[in-house]
Protein backbone atom coordinates (compact mmCIF):
# COMPACT_ATOMS: atom_id res chain seq x y z
CA UNK A 1 0.00 0.00 0.00
CA UNK A 2 1.91 3.35 -0.67
CA UNK A 3 1.47 6.26 1.77
CA UNK A 4 -0.35 8.84 0.19
CA UNK A 5 1.79 12.28 -1.81
CA UNK A 6 1.21 14.72 1.53
CA UNK A 7 3.09 12.29 3.51
CA UNK A 8 6.92 12.79 3.17
CA UNK A 9 9.25 11.16 5.35
CA UNK A 10 12.88 10.06 5.30
CA UNK A 11 16.60 10.73 6.67
CA UNK A 12 16.36 14.48 7.87
CA UNK A 13 18.00 17.26 5.43
CA UNK A 14 17.77 20.84 5.33
CA UNK A 15 14.23 21.44 4.21
CA UNK A 16 12.61 18.37 6.14
CA UNK A 17 14.58 18.95 8.74
CA UNK A 18 12.41 16.50 11.24
CA UNK A 19 12.29 13.97 9.02
CA UNK A 20 8.91 14.05 8.59
CA UNK A 21 7.71 17.09 6.18
CA UNK A 22 5.19 18.92 8.60
CA UNK A 23 3.75 21.42 5.93
CA UNK A 24 1.69 18.96 3.60
CA UNK A 25 0.51 17.61 7.05
CA UNK A 26 -0.53 21.10 8.06
CA UNK A 27 -2.03 22.33 4.59
CA UNK A 28 -3.80 18.61 3.92
CA UNK A 29 -5.69 19.10 7.19
CA UNK A 30 -5.84 22.95 6.71
CA UNK A 31 -7.72 22.64 3.06
CA UNK A 32 -10.17 19.95 4.44
CA UNK A 33 -11.00 22.16 7.31
CA UNK A 34 -11.36 25.82 5.25
CA UNK A 35 -11.39 24.66 1.48
CA UNK A 36 -8.13 26.40 0.63
CA UNK A 37 -4.27 26.31 1.08
CA UNK A 38 -3.13 28.02 4.09
CA UNK A 39 -0.21 29.42 1.98
CA UNK A 40 -3.28 31.38 0.25
CA UNK A 41 -4.33 32.97 3.42
CA UNK A 42 -4.09 36.60 3.23
CA UNK A 43 -4.50 38.84 6.17
CA UNK A 44 -6.69 41.57 5.34
CA UNK A 45 -7.70 44.24 7.95
CA UNK A 46 -11.92 44.54 8.36
CA UNK A 47 -12.06 40.86 6.23
CA UNK A 48 -9.83 38.63 8.23
CA UNK A 49 -11.63 37.74 11.86
CA UNK A 50 -10.24 39.86 14.36
CA UNK A 51 -8.17 42.09 12.63
CA UNK A 52 -8.96 45.87 13.25
CA UNK A 53 -7.72 47.30 16.56
CA UNK A 54 -11.58 48.09 17.47
CA UNK A 55 -12.33 44.31 17.32
CA UNK A 56 -9.05 43.34 18.88
CA UNK A 57 -9.66 46.41 21.62
CA UNK A 58 -13.30 45.23 22.31
CA UNK A 59 -12.07 41.89 23.03
CA UNK A 60 -9.42 42.87 25.55
CA UNK A 61 -11.48 45.45 27.58
CA UNK A 62 -14.35 42.69 27.61
CA UNK A 63 -11.53 40.42 28.66
CA UNK A 64 -10.91 42.85 32.02
CA UNK A 65 -14.37 43.33 32.54
CA UNK A 66 -15.20 39.99 32.95
CA UNK A 67 -11.92 39.01 34.86
CA UNK A 68 -12.55 41.77 37.28
CA UNK A 69 -16.54 41.39 37.40
CA UNK A 70 -15.92 37.65 37.90
CA UNK A 71 -13.42 37.93 40.96
CA UNK A 72 -16.15 40.05 42.76
CA UNK A 73 -18.69 37.50 41.89
CA UNK A 74 -16.97 34.72 43.47
CA UNK A 75 -16.00 37.13 46.50
CA UNK A 76 -18.13 35.63 49.01
CA UNK A 77 -18.42 32.13 46.55
CA UNK A 78 -16.73 28.98 46.96
CA UNK A 79 -13.99 28.32 44.61
CA UNK A 80 -14.41 25.93 41.50
CA UNK A 81 -12.82 23.04 41.03
CA UNK A 82 -12.42 22.60 36.91
CA UNK A 83 -10.11 20.51 37.31
CA UNK A 84 -10.89 18.57 33.88
CA UNK A 85 -11.58 21.69 31.93
CA UNK A 86 -8.16 23.05 33.49
CA UNK A 87 -5.94 19.83 32.73
CA UNK A 88 -8.13 19.48 28.81
CA UNK A 89 -7.21 23.69 28.32
CA UNK A 90 -3.27 23.22 29.42
CA UNK A 91 -3.04 19.95 27.01
CA UNK A 92 -4.43 21.53 24.06
CA UNK A 93 -1.87 24.82 24.30
CA UNK A 94 0.79 22.41 24.36
CA UNK A 95 -0.36 20.40 22.05
CA UNK A 96 -1.18 24.11 19.66
CA UNK A 97 2.26 25.30 20.81
CA UNK A 98 4.58 22.63 19.99
CA UNK A 99 2.81 22.54 16.59
CA UNK A 100 3.25 25.88 15.42
CA UNK A 101 6.64 25.71 16.95
CA UNK A 102 7.66 22.57 14.28
CA UNK A 103 5.88 24.37 11.51
CA UNK A 104 7.80 27.76 12.23
CA UNK A 105 11.16 26.10 12.82
CA UNK A 106 10.90 23.92 9.30
CA UNK A 107 10.14 27.36 7.20
CA UNK A 108 12.56 29.16 9.07
CA UNK A 109 15.58 26.78 9.47
CA UNK A 110 16.38 26.57 5.38
CA UNK A 111 15.77 30.15 5.38
CA UNK A 112 18.93 31.30 7.89
CA UNK A 113 20.89 28.27 6.35
CA UNK A 114 20.96 29.66 2.74
CA UNK A 115 20.15 33.67 3.46
CA UNK A 116 22.04 34.25 6.88
CA UNK A 117 19.84 35.98 9.86
CA UNK A 118 19.81 39.61 8.49
CA UNK A 119 17.67 38.29 5.55
CA UNK A 120 15.74 35.93 7.97
CA UNK A 121 14.65 38.69 10.17
CA UNK A 122 15.02 41.91 8.29
CA UNK A 123 13.48 40.87 4.47
CA UNK A 124 9.86 40.08 3.62
CA UNK A 125 11.07 37.45 1.59
CA UNK A 126 12.63 35.99 4.74
CA UNK A 127 10.49 36.18 7.74
CA UNK A 128 7.07 37.49 5.83
CA UNK A 129 6.40 34.55 3.34
CA UNK A 130 3.13 33.41 2.77
CA UNK A 131 3.41 30.21 4.83
CA UNK A 132 5.10 32.47 7.75
CA UNK A 133 1.95 34.34 7.61
CA UNK A 134 -0.94 32.03 8.40
CA UNK A 135 1.54 30.63 11.39
CA UNK A 136 1.65 34.32 12.37
CA UNK A 137 -1.79 34.25 12.59
CA UNK A 138 -2.75 31.29 14.22
CA UNK A 139 -0.76 32.14 16.73
CA UNK A 140 -2.50 35.75 17.20
CA UNK A 141 -5.75 33.89 17.50
CA UNK A 142 -4.19 31.56 19.94
CA UNK A 143 -3.55 34.48 22.49
CA UNK A 144 -7.20 34.64 22.97
CA UNK A 145 -7.33 31.31 23.70
CA UNK A 146 -5.06 32.07 26.64
CA UNK A 147 -6.66 34.53 27.96
CA UNK A 148 -8.97 31.61 29.64
CA UNK A 149 -6.21 31.26 32.03
CA UNK A 150 -7.09 34.10 33.63
CA UNK A 151 -10.95 33.24 34.17
CA UNK A 152 -9.81 29.47 35.61
CA UNK A 153 -8.00 32.15 37.84
CA UNK A 154 -10.59 33.91 39.02
CA UNK A 155 -13.23 30.81 38.68
CA UNK A 156 -11.05 29.15 41.55
CA UNK A 157 -10.60 32.29 43.85
CA UNK A 158 -6.42 32.42 42.92
CA UNK A 159 -5.15 36.13 42.88
CA UNK A 160 -4.98 38.04 39.97
CA UNK A 161 -1.69 39.89 40.00
CA UNK A 162 -0.93 42.76 37.97
CA UNK A 163 1.99 40.84 36.05
CA UNK A 164 -0.69 38.11 34.96
CA UNK A 165 -3.38 40.32 33.50
CA UNK A 166 -1.20 42.61 31.93
CA UNK A 167 1.14 40.11 30.30
CA UNK A 168 -1.55 38.53 28.77
CA UNK A 169 -3.65 41.41 27.08
CA UNK A 170 -0.48 42.99 26.14
CA UNK A 171 0.37 40.46 24.30
CA UNK A 172 -2.45 39.86 22.41
CA UNK A 173 -1.83 43.43 21.22
CA UNK A 174 1.82 42.87 20.18
CA UNK A 175 0.82 40.06 17.43
CA UNK A 176 -1.58 42.19 16.43
CA UNK A 177 1.00 45.57 15.97
CA UNK A 178 3.25 43.04 14.56
CA UNK A 179 0.62 41.68 12.13
CA UNK A 180 -0.53 44.84 10.85
CA UNK A 181 3.06 45.92 11.11
CA UNK A 182 4.54 42.62 8.47
CA UNK A 183 7.31 42.91 10.57
CA UNK A 184 9.76 40.21 9.57
CA UNK A 185 11.59 39.72 12.94
CA UNK A 186 8.26 38.16 14.30
CA UNK A 187 9.26 35.09 14.13
CA UNK A 188 11.74 35.18 16.73
CA UNK A 189 9.86 36.58 19.06
CA UNK A 190 6.86 34.02 18.36
CA UNK A 191 9.34 30.93 18.26
CA UNK A 192 10.96 31.63 21.63
CA UNK A 193 7.56 32.18 23.04
CA UNK A 194 6.32 29.00 21.14
CA UNK A 195 8.85 26.74 23.08
CA UNK A 196 8.56 28.36 26.31
CA UNK A 197 4.94 27.84 26.14
CA UNK A 198 5.39 23.87 25.13
CA UNK A 199 7.63 23.68 28.90
CA UNK A 200 4.95 26.17 30.73
CA UNK A 201 1.74 24.61 30.05
CA UNK A 202 3.00 21.02 30.16
CA UNK A 203 4.27 21.76 33.77
CA UNK A 204 0.59 23.37 34.75
CA UNK A 205 -0.61 20.65 32.99
CA UNK A 206 1.16 18.40 35.38
CA UNK A 207 0.10 19.97 37.95
CA UNK A 208 -3.13 20.05 37.74
CA UNK A 209 -2.90 15.64 37.60
CA UNK A 210 -1.30 15.98 40.89
CA UNK A 211 2.33 15.47 39.76
CA UNK A 212 4.84 17.01 41.56
CA UNK A 213 7.37 19.24 39.81
CA UNK A 214 10.38 20.99 41.12
CA UNK A 215 11.19 22.97 37.89
CA UNK A 216 9.24 25.85 38.00
CA UNK A 217 11.53 28.42 38.87
CA UNK A 218 13.07 27.41 35.84
CA UNK A 219 10.17 28.51 33.34
CA UNK A 220 10.53 32.38 34.98
CA UNK A 221 14.32 31.59 34.38
CA UNK A 222 13.31 30.79 30.29
CA UNK A 223 10.94 33.34 29.91
CA UNK A 224 13.52 36.27 31.62
CA UNK A 225 16.31 34.71 28.82
CA UNK A 226 13.33 34.90 26.25
CA UNK A 227 12.92 38.35 26.79
CA UNK A 228 16.53 39.24 26.37
CA UNK A 229 17.13 37.63 23.56
CA UNK A 230 13.75 39.37 21.57
CA UNK A 231 15.31 42.88 22.53
CA UNK A 232 18.48 41.90 21.38
CA UNK A 233 16.66 41.13 17.61
CA UNK A 234 14.32 43.81 17.86
CA UNK A 235 16.63 46.70 19.18
CA UNK A 236 18.81 45.42 16.28
CA UNK A 237 16.31 45.50 13.55
CA UNK A 238 14.69 49.16 14.72
CA UNK A 239 18.15 50.57 14.92
CA UNK A 240 19.32 49.51 11.36
CA UNK A 241 15.73 50.33 10.18
CA UNK A 242 15.88 53.97 11.91
CA UNK A 243 19.45 55.08 11.04
CA UNK A 244 19.00 53.50 7.45
CA UNK A 245 16.11 55.76 6.96
CA UNK A 246 17.04 58.84 8.97
CA UNK A 247 20.36 59.22 9.81
CA UNK A 248 22.54 56.55 7.55
CA UNK A 249 25.76 58.41 8.32
CA UNK A 250 25.21 55.80 11.75
CA UNK A 251 26.47 52.46 11.35
CA UNK A 252 24.08 49.80 10.57
CA UNK A 253 23.50 47.01 8.46
CA UNK A 254 21.05 48.33 5.92
CA UNK A 255 17.35 48.78 5.26
CA UNK A 256 14.95 46.53 7.35
CA UNK A 257 11.32 46.02 6.22
CA UNK A 258 8.42 46.61 8.87
CA UNK A 259 6.14 49.76 9.92
CA UNK A 260 7.44 52.67 12.47
CA UNK A 261 4.78 51.73 14.82
CA UNK A 262 5.26 48.06 15.09
CA UNK A 263 8.96 48.31 16.08
CA UNK A 264 8.11 50.91 19.02
CA UNK A 265 5.25 48.80 19.76
CA UNK A 266 7.34 45.58 20.44
CA UNK A 267 10.32 48.12 21.71
CA UNK A 268 7.53 48.98 24.64
CA UNK A 269 5.65 45.92 25.05
CA UNK A 270 8.86 43.64 25.47
CA UNK A 271 10.78 45.54 27.81
CA UNK A 272 8.48 46.06 30.02
CA UNK A 273 7.88 42.31 30.20
CA UNK A 274 11.52 41.98 30.75
CA UNK A 275 11.18 44.25 34.14
CA UNK A 276 8.32 42.69 35.42
CA UNK A 277 9.47 38.92 34.57
CA UNK A 278 12.66 40.35 36.58
CA UNK A 279 11.18 41.89 39.21
CA UNK A 280 9.03 38.53 39.56
CA UNK A 281 11.46 36.41 40.20
CA UNK A 282 13.40 38.46 42.56
CA UNK A 283 10.03 39.05 44.50
CA UNK A 284 9.33 35.32 44.47
CA UNK A 285 12.28 33.08 44.43
CA UNK A 286 14.95 35.44 46.44
CA UNK A 287 12.96 36.55 48.91
CA UNK A 288 14.93 36.72 52.16
CA UNK A 289 13.51 34.12 54.47
CA UNK A 290 12.16 35.01 58.36
CA UNK A 291 14.27 33.58 61.00
CA UNK A 292 11.35 31.57 62.33
CA UNK A 293 10.91 29.35 59.15
CA UNK A 294 14.92 28.87 58.78
CA UNK A 295 14.69 27.10 61.65
CA UNK A 296 11.64 25.30 60.65
CA UNK A 297 13.33 24.51 57.93
CA UNK A 298 16.62 23.26 59.62
CA UNK A 299 14.43 21.22 61.73
CA UNK A 300 13.17 19.47 58.80
CA UNK A 301 15.85 18.65 57.36
CA UNK A 302 17.47 17.43 60.51
CA UNK A 303 14.05 14.85 60.86
CA UNK A 304 14.28 13.76 56.84
CA UNK A 305 17.39 12.14 58.22
CA UNK A 306 15.70 10.64 60.92
CA UNK A 307 14.51 6.85 60.89
CA UNK A 308 10.94 6.96 61.22
CA UNK A 309 9.54 4.72 63.98
CA UNK A 310 7.23 2.16 63.75
CA UNK A 311 3.94 2.28 65.08
CA UNK A 312 4.59 -0.42 68.15
CA UNK A 313 7.99 1.83 68.51
CA UNK A 314 5.92 4.94 68.51
CA UNK A 315 3.45 3.75 71.44
CA UNK A 316 6.56 2.59 73.44
CA UNK A 317 7.91 6.01 73.24
CA UNK A 318 5.13 7.67 74.21
CA UNK A 319 4.23 4.63 77.52
CA UNK A 320 8.08 5.33 78.34
CA UNK A 321 7.36 8.86 78.61
CA UNK A 322 4.06 9.00 80.39
CA UNK A 323 5.50 6.50 82.83
CA UNK A 324 8.81 9.07 83.37
CA UNK A 325 6.17 11.94 83.64
CA UNK A 326 4.22 10.14 86.64
CA UNK A 327 7.12 8.82 88.22
CA UNK A 328 8.72 12.89 87.80
CA UNK A 329 5.38 14.29 89.71
CA UNK A 330 4.94 11.65 92.35
CA UNK A 331 8.62 11.66 93.27
CA UNK A 332 9.84 15.40 92.87
CA UNK A 333 12.52 14.35 90.02
CA UNK A 334 13.65 17.34 88.06
CA UNK A 335 11.95 19.23 85.58
CA UNK A 336 13.50 20.34 82.21
CA UNK A 337 14.15 23.90 84.03
CA UNK A 338 16.18 22.53 86.95
CA UNK A 339 13.17 22.19 89.52
CA UNK A 340 12.26 19.58 91.52
CA UNK A 341 8.36 19.18 91.42
CA UNK A 342 6.62 18.34 94.74
CA UNK A 343 4.23 15.65 94.59
CA UNK A 344 0.57 16.54 95.41
CA UNK A 345 0.18 13.70 98.01
CA UNK A 346 3.02 14.88 99.72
Amino acid sequence: MSKPDWIDFGAPTLDRPFGLALWPIFEKVFENVVGYKPQDFRFVPGETPISTLKTTATILVSYYIIIFGGRELMRNREPMKLSFLFKLHNFYLTAISAILLGLFAEQIIPTVARHGIFFAICHADGGWTDKMVILYYLNYLTKFLELLDTCFLFLKKKPLTFLHTYHHGATALLCYTQLIGSTPVSWVVITLNLAVHVVMYWYYFQSARGIRIWWKKYITIMQIAQFVLDLGFVYFASWTYFTSTYWPWLPNAGKCDGEEFAAISGICIISSYLLLFISFYFATYNKPMPKGRRRATSALVEMKDEKVPTVGEARRRLSQGAHALANGHATGAATPNGRATRSRKA
